[in-house]
């Protein structure tokens, strides 16, 4: 039997708001546990929820970039449940009138994800276990951090339309600016929920939420483990349970964490304490004007004024980050073509290296705009000017500095590049008449040896002209 695979997704994104939802801890990544709670976030009895604006205004941002129909008339509800690092024993969310609903994100290959609905809600905090001691710790610094949570449609019949979409959406929220989406920080959280059905069927099969996917790969991985689990189950005569699994990321598994809860196993109600919201309609007409250029846009305005191949600019455009590298360094008056081969080349290589996002890189586009300046003006030859880049990436030193207290400024003397020559024509006779017999390879061993004579300093379309005329000559 051939099986079809349906997916569904819940995307969570912390909002990129300086304070919390509902009070004015930081929202910092990091710091000693339970240093960014206090009684609001911590729910401690006879504190008071106040609503932070730009919450409202971040997850307006993205409903209307989703193409989502706002909910001008929203509120919050209480969704009860309990659970050590929810202190409140509720979390704030929207069940009965999220701020957004019905979107589309179209993703390549001409299909469009729909989008059931975009609500905000607060985090949670997170429990850190200890093998060690057999202890398990809460620690409430994320309780009350805004979240925005972007719930799909079953939509999706592969991995690769599921990383497609999340790609898309991490690239649009980056470009509104309202969230970072880094996945090692858990700016951004996926669950799926999977469902197998033979191939040509209608119905839904019984879905189960899969949970801990810290990245695409992941994610791509659990999809592919889990479909092929309840074929496997299914087919084998057994029955697949509605449940939430937790992905080992050790193991390449999943495995059962809890039944899979319903709404009503909730018991949601409108929260008392947080009025309903009406937004107006000029305010949403304003956030609608000043939504900025996206990254499709900036591909189109690239391919025009800059004559870069559409993979160039979906390379470039990939990342906010790197957009904003690469119109910085261009604006330095960096050829864009070289800077473009500069940050597709060397600055993702380096990045990736690192295990890096381009934001937390320190080089700046006015040192790699001066490193290129350097190789255009025939100081540097390309492969100098790669290790002076390795040097001075991560701590964005001075190049010129480096370049001269190195030594490494380009041979430009013909007499030294001459020298360098009849030098190594010396020292290797045989390769002179290997090349004289028609041996090509030859060649590229003389231009080696006399780049090498001149510390790789030479210039080496000179050094490739000169060994080509002494050949001649011989």
């Amino acid at each position: 039997m051939i099986w079809e695979t349906v997916i569904g997704l819940e995307t969570h994104v912390e909002l990129a708001t300086k304070t919390k939802i509902f009070c004015a801890c930081t929202t910092a990544f990091g710091g000693d546990p339970n240093t960014h709670c206090c009684p609001v976030c911590t729910g401690m009895p006879g504190t008071l929820p106040v609503l932070n604006g730009k919450v409202v205004e971040f997850a307006a941002r993205a409903g209307l970039a989703l193409g989502c129909e706002i909910t001008r008339y929203c509120r919050f509800d209480r969704k009860n449940y309990f659970y050590p690092d929810l202190p409140k024993a509720y979390q704030v969310s929207q069940l009965y009138l999220p701020i957004a609903r019905n979107g589309a994100v179209p993703i390549p290959g001409g299909r469009t994800i729909r989008i059931h609905e975009l609500h905000m809600e607060e985090d949670a905090g997170k429990l850190v276990h200890d093998p060690w001691r057999d202890q398990t710790r809460a620690d409430y610094n994320r309780c009350g951090v805004p979240l925005i949570e972007i719930v799909t449609e079953p939509d999706f019949r592969t991995g690769n339309e599921v990383i497609a979409y999340l790609e898309k959406l991490r690239s649009t929220l980056q470009y509104l600016g309202v969230s970072d989406c880094k996945m090692q920080e858990g700016s951004l959280r996926c669950d799926v929920n999977l469902s197998v059905r033979p191939a040509g069927s209608v119905g839904l099969g019984t879905r189960t939420e899969m949970k801990n996917l810290s990245s695409f790969k992941a994610i791509s991985r659990a999809i592919v483990y889990e479909a092929r689990r309840q074929i496997e189950l299914i087919e084998e005569g057994g029955r697949v349970v509605q449940e939430t699994r937790r992905w080992d990321e050790n193991k390449d598994a999943t495995y059962a964490m809890r039944s899979k809860e319903n709404a009503q196993d909730y018991r949601y109600f409108p929260d008392p304490d947080i009025p309903p919201l009406e937004l107006p309609q000029s305010y949403l007409e304003r956030l609608r004007a000043e939504q900025p250029e996206m990254a499709w846009e900036k591909a189109e305005r690239y391919q025009r004024d800059y004559a870069l191949s559409a993979y160039d600019t979906e390379m470039i455009t990939s990342q906010k980050a790197l957009a904003d590298f690469f119109e910085a360094a261009v604006a330095l008056g960096t050829d864009p073509k070289q800077c473009a081969n500069w940050i597709m080349g060397e600055v993702l290589r380096a990045l990736s290296e690192r295990g890096m996002e381009p934001g937390d890189m320190v080089l700046t586009p006015g040192t790699l705009s001066r490193l290129i300046a350097l190789v255009q003006g025939g100081r540097l030859n390309r492969n100098t000017a790669v290790k002076v880049f390795d040097a001075v990436f991560d701590q964005n030193g001075d190049v010129d500095a480096y370049v001269k207290e190195h030594g490494l400024e380009q041979i430009s003397d013909p007499g030294a590049v001459a020298a360098a020559v009849e030098k190594a024509f010396g020292a290797n006779p045989k390769s002179i008449l290997d090349y004289k017999a028609g041996k090509e390879k030859a060649f590229g061993f003389l231009v080696g040896q006399v780049m090498r004579e001149l510390h790789g300093r030479a210039d080496p379309k000179a050094v490739n002209e000169a060994v080509r005329a002494g050949l001649d000559r011989c």
